[in-house]
């Protein structure tokens, strides 16, 4: 562990010698990652499948491909996102020149999950770095193949005095909360982002949340039903249903249930084939503890297609079930697995308060081709993001940010909003040495405060 508080200190000391501030070094730096993420592509496919059980399709679509585009935004956009931002004076402040200055926080920990070990480990590393910050991340121990390359490629590219892998066991992330770090940006579970902000606020230090929750999947009775089925079945049982933003959970008028149904079992079969655990591109559940815990979820409720599991490869179909009320088990936590139950409303306002009742999701998917129906949900239910008629696609643009609100987080990143998130906007003011007002120095004068009433109007 004291090689870990050296490595801190190294990367405090290697940021104050200035040298990730130049645009060049930062573009560079990014190059560099870039180069060798093409040349290790293989291993990383590979590493994903061990992991997860990932097809190379998967793996690109999902994680890699996502990454190489982020990083390929950022070598484009350095230079245009840490650009001075002039700005007006104010009357008060005239003649001075006023500019908003991007400056990076310094030394950030990042630390990863393992449903996209890849991805969310890089993606906000290439933020991070973009912003001209140093980084150590953390990865989760149940994505050890995949760490392995993540550490292989970032010796190659960088010294631990800019970035720094670990895996991350309890001594480690013990001693790296007690570090006084300029940022932290976890991804995971509430529970343990709760944890962090406790740690990060010894040290008043700034924390990025990407937690989860149990996101809705509405479907009103307007809804185009194959096509709200195919896209439902896209987002919810890639990864084997292990991703944040996953539909959690069906909330459909009930007078279109059993033809939704209907249109989820043929589209399971479509994108999955009748058998999807002899399908080589379906995944797996990430170990044996999450397994069992989904297959004490599925023992509790009515399974009506699917259920299949195979231990030994820790498999489990997608899986439908019927007759589920908020207040049963599976309804109590993030399912976090194909598992997918089907629950009824009679009205939109039944959903909008039974919503409100909730702990804010960190996406909220809504089907209809009612536009009353999509503006108050609009209005009304708090979600991180939302997707009107499609799923998980919100996250995938460099144009919007990412992030939750209340229990599934604070903060976003993706694109400039990333950029954002790990850089500090300090205000800076010039003021002239030419010349010099008077009045708004002491002793003040009668007319003093009929100065400022005009300049403050």
């Amino acid at each position: 562990m004291t090689n870990i508080q050296h490595i801190f200190q190294a990367q405090k000391q290697f940021f104050h010698t200035g040298k990730t501030l130049p645009i060049t070094f930062r573009i560079q730096a990014l190059k560099r990652l870039q180069h060798a993420i093409l040349q290790h592509e293989n291993e990383i496919t590979k590493a994903l499948y061990l992991d997860l059980g990932k097809s190379e399709a998967e793996s690109y679509i999902t994680e890699i491909g996502t990454v190489l585009s982020e990083t390929s935004y950022f070598i484009k956009h350095i230079k245009k996102f840490s650009a001075p931002k002039k700005v007006a004076p104010a009357l008060l402040q005239m003649p001075a020149k006023c500019f908003i200055q991007t400056v990076p926080y310094g030394v950030t920990w990042i630390v990863s999950p393992w449903n996209y070990p890849f991805l969310l480990s890089l993606q906000p590393l290439v933020t991070a770095l973009a912003a001209g910050n140093t980084a150590i991340c953390t990865t989760s121990p149940y994505a050890k193949h995949t760490h392995d390359v993540l550490q292989k490629i970032c010796q190659q590219c960088f010294p631990s005095k800019y970035v720094h892998f670990c895996i991350a066991t309890p001594p480690v992330l013990e001693t790296l909360s007690k570090q006084p770090f300029d940022h932290i940006f976890f991804t995971g579970s509430p529970a343990i982002g709760k944890i962090v902000m406790k740690n990060a606020a010894a040290h008043l230090t700034p924390v990025t949340l990407e937690l989860g929750g149990k996101s809705p999947c509405i479907v009103d009775e307007t809804a185009h039903i194959p096509l709200t089925a195919k896209r439902i079945v896209f987002g919810k049982f890639v990864n084997s249903g292990q991703t944040c933003i996953a539909p959690d959970y069906i909330y459909c008028h009930h007078s279109i249930k059993d033809k939704l149904i209907q249109a989820l079992k043929t589209e399971i079969q479509k994108q999955y084939g009748k058998n999807p655990l002899q399908n080589p591109q379906y995944g797996r559940i990430i170990d044996s503890k999450h397994f069992l815990r989904l297959q004490n979820l599925m023992q509790q409720n009515t399974i009506i297609y699917g259920g299949q599991s195979d231990k030994t490869h820790l498999q489990i179909a997608p899986t439908l079930f019927d007759n589920v009320s908020f207040s049963d088990t599976i309804m109590q936590e993030e399912i976090f697995g194909p598992l997918l139950p089907i629950l009824t409303f009679e009205t939109i306002d039944q959903v909008i308060s039974k919503m409100q009742t909730l702990p804010s999701p960190l996406a909220l998917y809504l089907f209809t081709n009612d536009k009353a129906h999509i503006h108050i949900i609009l209005q009304k239910c708090q979600s991180g993001g939302v997707c009107i008629n499609d799923t998980i696609l919100h996250i995938a643009g460099d144009n919007m940010g990412f992030g939750g609100i209340g229990n599934s987080g604070m903060g976003a990143y993706h694109g400039k909003v990333g950029f954002d998130t790990f850089s500090h906007k300090k205000s800076v003011l010039h003021q002239t040495n030419h010349f010099d007002i008077p009045f708004r120095y002491a002793p003040y004068s009668a007319i003093t405060k009929k100065i400022f009433s005009f300049l403050f109007s």
